[in-house]
């Protein structure tokens, strides 16, 4: 059990904290207010350097206990790195800096916490960052626990202070808040993926999206009658074997001119998938709780729209179902026809994401008329196997978004590597007795669900981010604990911020 996270900022470090942090570069003594920090100390520097063997590199650390003539607990001087590292790793440089910052500090089971952010890189945009990192890491899933492991404690349960020390409070505050707006989204995605399956099927996911019109998200919720009467027969045969009634939810947010056409973003929500009647084998099947991270990462980035009051229109569909095998249940060799026409011969129940997005997106396409669409889904394993766990999967019909979409995953640390498409590929998903089959075998496997997903997007631009690899079964790093780190919204939100705002 953690303490609650409050972020604060200031001008000068308080007269007394629990520990106290400074940076310094790489080869060099601190500089710029830390100075007056350590010199107080009256240590010597290169003795002091040369006996904890710290060169200023990042992850080095000088730690000194009751620090002498300062009011404080712990002193902490972090390695900055090389002078240029803030502009060779762009801002993400300062998310991962802020997570192993609170990575030491919760080490230190300090209640309080003061951290001195100065020099010419410090921007109030890069101490955003710094602040995101901070709140990324501190995240943890814990309310299904009866007790907390020892060693995880952060003291006693209560509030855990990190105070900024920066120059411009004002102008970093701005910063701060804007950034938290899109942190609190990649949260949201987490707690979703994160929650059980018994807890977390199609109505509740559902209800949880309604509570964004709270924030001006206007939302709306498509029953398995709704969808039935508009012709959702591929997204409706995968939650047939299901007791929970599948939902599509629409979610809107209104916050550019009247006349501009709305962003499009589709999201996959099988809350989880047993793979149907081609049921899974029993290892790791209860990660398919995670099998709704395209529309967790949907649902987040409409709150982090909101959160920030985005100068942009913005649509949000997510299908959300639950893929079981029963008496009712989708067969091999079934054949069904999505709502754009198009009869799909299902050859494998567990190819069951590209069902549900064919009607998503076909229904988004056809309602909305967007500037372009991206869907996001946990689609195949063919996807951890080419790419791991460190970029998704991109599949487009649009070079000019897929080059922004490429730019925006470096720039957030969310990154997306692009996929061929092709007269080839499409050619594996001809079926001989429908218009097409929902899968062509082992080979290309990605691909050939993105051919699939082409069948429903018209003329629109449109790009498939297969993040079955990103969304969950992550591994650790400076900003995510692990698992599941809430991939999407942090990426989709620079996409719009730099090419569709305003």
């Amino acid at each position: 059990m953690q303490h609650h996270l409050v972020l604060k900022t200031a001008g000068l470090p308080p007269k007394k904290t629990g520990t106290l942090v400074i940076y310094a570069m790489e080869g060099k003594p601190p500089e710029g207010a830390a100075v007056a920090i350590w010199q107080a100390t009256g240590l010597e520097w290169e003795r002091t350097a040369r006996a904890a063997a710290f060169a200023g590199r990042q992850g080095q650390v000088i730690d000194i206990l009751t620090p002498p003539n300062l009011d404080a607990d712990r002193l902490l001087v972090l390695g900055a790195g090389k002078p240029d590292d803030g502009q060779t790793h762009g801002l993400t440089g300062w998310a991962d800096r802020g997570g192993s910052l609170m990575a030491k500090i919760l080490a230190t089971r300090a209640g309080k916490a003061a951290v001195v952010v100065d020099g010419p890189e410090a921007t109030p945009q890069a101490i955003a960052e710094l602040a995101a990192g901070l709140r990324l890491r501190h995240y943890s899933f814990e309310k299904y626990r009866t007790f907390a492991r020892k060693e995880e404690l952060n003291g006693e349960p209560g509030e855990l202070a990190v105070t900024l020390c920066v120059a411009d409070k004002a102008a970093v505050d701005k910063a701060i808040d804007k950034r938290m707006a899109v942190v609190a989204g990649t949260l949201l995605a987490r707690d979703l993926i994160n929650e059980p399956a018994n807890v977390l099927g199609p109505e509740e996911f559902t209800g949880i999206a309604v509570e964004l019109s709270a924030m001006g998200v206007e939302v709306e919720v498509l029953t398995e009658e709704e969808m039935g009467k508009l012709g959702m027969k591929a997204l409706l045969s995968v939650a047939q074997g299901s007791d929970r009634p599948a939902r599509l939810v629409v979610m809107q947010w209104h916050g550019g001119r009247k006349k501009d056409a709305p962003v499009a973003f589709v999201g996959k929500g099988v809350c989880f998938d047993t793979g149907g009647i081609s049921i899974k084998p029993a290892g790791s099947m209860e990660d398919m709780k995670g099998d709704m991270g395209g529309a967790a990462a949907v649902t987040g980035l409409m709150k982090a729209l909101a959160g920030r009051r985005a100068r942009v229109n913005a649509v949000g569909v997510i299908g959300l179902v639950e893929n079981m095998p029963d008496g009712k249940a989708t067969r091999p060799g079934d054949i069904v026809t999505a709502m754009s026409g198009k009869t799909i011969e299902i050859i494998n129940t567990d190819a069951e994401g590209r069902l549900v997005l064919a009607d998503a997106l076909w229904y988004t396409q056809d309602r909305f008329n967007p500037r372009f669409m991206v869907n996001l889904a946990t689609l195949t394993g063919a996807i951890i196997v080419g790419l791991g766990h460190d970029y998704a999967g991109l599949f487009s019909n649009s070079d000019d978004l897929s080059a922004q979409l490429y730019a925006a995953g470096l720039a957030s640390g969310e990154k997306v590597w692009r996929l061929p498409m092709g007269p080839a590929y499409a050619k594996l998903i001809e079926s001989r007795f429908a218009d097409i089959k929902n899968t062509g075998g082992r080979a290309a496997g990605s691909i050939t669900a993105a051919q699939f997903l082409a069948h429903f997007v018209n003329d629109t631009p449109w790009a498939h981010l297969d993040i079955a690899g990103t969304a969950f079964g992550a591994k650790a790093s400076e900003t995510s604990t692990g698992w599941a780190p809430g991939f999407g919204v942090a990426l989709l939100d620079r996409l719009i911020e730099e090419h569709y705002e305003g």
